[in-house]
Parts: C-alpha cells; structure tokens; sequence
C-alpha cells in the first residue's frame, strides 16, 4: 500500500511538473539538435572558423565632423579582408584580422597662413593590415528560446598597418609622403567595430559589420593638420565558415542555456515515462481481465439469445438477422417462397404514338427551362402510359450552339428535369425515369439556320 501510493504521488508530481513545462515550452517534445550536454570542453563545438569580407573604405567615420578632417571631401572605395577565428567560450572570440584596400579624399583644409588649400587630394594605398581582436558575442545565450538566428557582436583590438600615402598638390604635381622606403609606411591602430551575424545554414553565417581604425598618427592621408590622428571607417559584408565536423555546432551560436533546459526535459520526461510504463501495464492487465470476463458472459448468453427473434436461438442459427415475419426451417434459414410468374409488358405502336406526340407538343418558355401549358396534355397521356406498364424512359435534353458550353449544358439539363419533375408529379416512378443534359452536342440539324436550331433545341424521348 505504501509502496503503490509512493508510485502515485511521484507519478502525479511528475505529471503536474512536467505538464505545466511542457505545456510552456511546446517545441520541448524534440531536443533541439544543437544539444551538447552541458558543462562539456570544447571538443564537443566547432570552435574554429574563417572569414571572407568586402567593402567600403572611407575617411569619413562615425565619429566627428568631416569638416575637421585633414581632407573636407573624402570619398568611398573598394576594400577586402578575411579572418580567422578562435572561439574560446559562446561569447568571447580572439580573431586575427587581415585588410587592405584604397583610401582616397579630396580637398584638404586651408592653410590659416595663406588661407589656400596645399592640396588638391590624396591617394592612399592599404598594403595590408594585420590586427588581434576580442570578438564579443552578445546575443547567442538567452532564457526565451532555443537559438538565435542573429547574433550582434562588438569587437576591439590591436594591429600594424603598412600603407602608402600620395598627394596632388594644387598644381597637379603628384608625389609620395615619405621618399624612403619607396613611400611606404609601418604604423600602429587600434580596430573597433560592431556587426550583426546572420545563421543562413550550419556552419555558415552571413557578416555585416561597421569598423572603425584608429591609426596612431596623422598621416595616413600624408597631411599633418590639426593636433588629431587620422581614423577611417570601413563597412562590410561577408561570409564566415565554420571549420571542423558538421555534426558539431558552432560554439560562437550556441546557446548553453538551451541545453541546460532540453537535459532537465530529459531527466524529467524519463522519469515520467518510467511511471507512465507501470500505469500502462496496469491498464493492459486490467483490460485483459474486463476481456476474459465479457467473453464469458457472452459464452453463457448465446445459449438464449435469438437476435433477428425467428425462435431459433443464435448458436443453432445459420441465418442470423432474418427479417421479422419470415418463415424459417429448424436451422433458422427462411423456407423456400414460390416466385410469381413474370409478366412481360411489350412496347406497342400507340405508346410509340404517346410518346411522339408528347415530343411533338413539347414546348418551353424561350431560354428557360419552364414547360409551357400547351404541353401539358400530352405530357399527361405519357405519364399515365408509364403508371399503367412501368416503362422506364430516358429524357436527353440538347440545345442549339447558341451561348456558351457551361450555359447549354445547364439548361439542357434542366429542361430534361424539368420533364421528369412534371411526370413525376402525375404519379410516374421517379426511379424509372432518368434525366440527362448534352448541351450542344449530337445536332440534327445544321446551327446556321434558325429553322436547324429550332430542330436541335429538343429533348429526346426513349422509351424501354
């Protein structure tokens, strides 16, 4: 007793506990198949991933006015990196950046001295620029669902950019910032930047970012002006890829929140289940037992029982659900009924005739199916014909090609059971007669004429 109602208490706490979470979580009913069992190392994740990327490179930042720029009119041109990437925890990357590209401007600012521009523009090739950055992911562990699609991130670091800086002066010579080392330049930047990833498949994310490079000097755009250091601004699109196993997920999208929830749903529905087994078979054996005893009882009843009442008991009957009144022999099977002798009934030339003159007489309103009165006569005389030797006729009703196919189909039709409905009411056998509709089809007569339509706008009689 103890132990049976320790089973229930269990069996109902579980119940209660597991019903109202599931009914809460209604995709509980599948782990999700991103699961990792929680607290696993990262063996378990793909941790590793690359990155292509292209886009805009730019003097013009997010930060402060253009107008205090060294160049007042900077322009838009094409840049292009990739990364690689090592996630160590779902939010915390170290990403090893490459980028080069061209930066371009024009306009630089004028002198106080003189108050003239020195500089018509500048020309500014990005060798490279090779930085380590913390990316940090700020959307992938959440309460409310299993995983999101998007994940924001932030990221900041630290690298060394080799570029060439080259002026236009304002008479159109051209040369290059720095005359050693063919012009080139080695500095020092700090990246920052932020970006949305989207998941477009296992393993591949679509990247739009927006960073900004803080250069540690003032001359990216070969122009010492002003007390600040030059930044540029470079917005981006690509695609990441996730190295490793595709049966692993990604370790920078997974949400371990999730999988702390779907092994509580596994814990929990075990032990459901396991109660829920023992109930079942509980159930199975009662069942047996409510089986065995309805077969005994119907055992002792079909001893007495005479279902269709014939007076022979069922267990004796070979011919159960006789109908009542029937006589039957001492197996319960009806005894033999003489059959009338068949009475043939012949066609004879004045049904013909009946027949022909209700066609003959037969009249509708124009474009309706609307027996007209003077039809009715006739009509009668065919009724009573089929009453009197039970007939069966056929009506096929056909129009001229006069409107469309749907429409003379309809109305033929209709007409057919406009005639059956008639005779039926003058007490012919509904089930003797049958009512068919061709439309325009099987003309007798050509359609070009109005005397060959009148011809083929009928309704065939076929007696049988």
């Amino acid at each position: 007793m103890k132990s049976t109602l320790k089973k229930t208490t269990l069996l109902l706490t579980g119940i209660l506990v597991g019903g109202k979470l599931f009914a809460q979580t209604p995709d509980s009913a599948h782990i999700s198949t991103d699961y990792v069992k929680p607290f696993s190392d990262n063996n378990a994740f793909r941790t590793w991933s690359i990155g292509v990327d292209g886009g805009v490179l730019t003097t013009n930042t997010a930060f402060g006015s253009n107008r205090k720029q060294d160049f007042t009119s900077p322009n838009g041109n094409l840049g292009y990196g990739f990364y690689i990437k090592d996630q160590i925890i779902p939010a915390l990357g170290i990403q090893a950046d490459f980028l080069a590209g061209k930066l371009t401007g024009d306009h630089s600012q004028v002198l106080p001295s003189t108050g003239l521009a020195l500089y018509e523009s500048f020309s500014t090739k990005i060798h490279y620029s090779a930085s380590l950055s913390a990316n940090i992911t700020l959307g992938n562990i959440t309460w409310h669902q299993n995983k999101s699609a998007i994940q924001p991130y932030i990221t900041i670091g630290a690298g060394t950019m080799n570029y060439t800086p080259v002026l236009t002066y304002a008479d159109g010579t051209v040369s290059n910032f720095k005359t050693d080392n063919n012009g080139a330049i080695n500095e020092l930047f700090v990246p920052a930047g932020f970006g949305l990833k989207f998941d477009l498949a296992p393993g591949l994310n679509l990247d739009l970012g927006y960073q900004v490079n803080f250069v540690y000097s003032d001359n990216i755009d070969g122009y010492n002006f002003g007390s600040t250091n030059d930044k540029f601004s470079y917005a981006h699109a690509g695609l990441e890829f996730a190295l490793g196993k595709r049966s692993k997920p990604q370790l920078a999208t997974h949400n371990p929140v999730s999988s702390m929830r779907d092994e509580y749903l596994w814990e929990n529905r075990h032990t459901r289940d396991q109660l829920q087994s023992e109930i079942d078979a509980q159930k199975a054996q009662n069942a047996q037992l409510q089986n065995e005893l309805n077969t005994t009882n119907a055992n002792l009843a079909k001893f007495t029982t005479d279902s269709d009442g014939d007076g022979v008991p069922d267990i004796f009957d070979k011919c159960p659900n006789t109908p009542v009144g029937t006589k039957v022999d001492g197996s319960g099977c009806p005894l033999p009924v003489a059959k009338p002798a068949e009475t043939k009934v012949y066609v004879t030339e004045e049904d013909r005739r009946v027949v022909n003159e209700a066609v003959k007489n037969l009249e509708f309103d124009f474009g309706k199916a609307t027996i007209r009165e003077h039809s009715f006569a006739s009509l009668d005389q065919l009724a009573q014909l089929l009453i009197n030797k039970k007939f069966n006729l056929k009506l096929a009703g056909y129009t001229d090609n006069v409107g469309s196919v749907r429409a003379n189909l309809k109305l033929s039709r209709d007409r057919a059971e406009a005639i059956k409905t008639y005779l039926v009411s003058k007490g012919a056998d509904e089930s003797l007669i049958h009512a068919e509709g061709y439309g325009k089809s099987n003309p007798i007569a050509t359609n070009r004429t109005a005397a060959g339509r009148q011809q083929n706008r009928r309704v065939e009689f076929s007696l049988y």
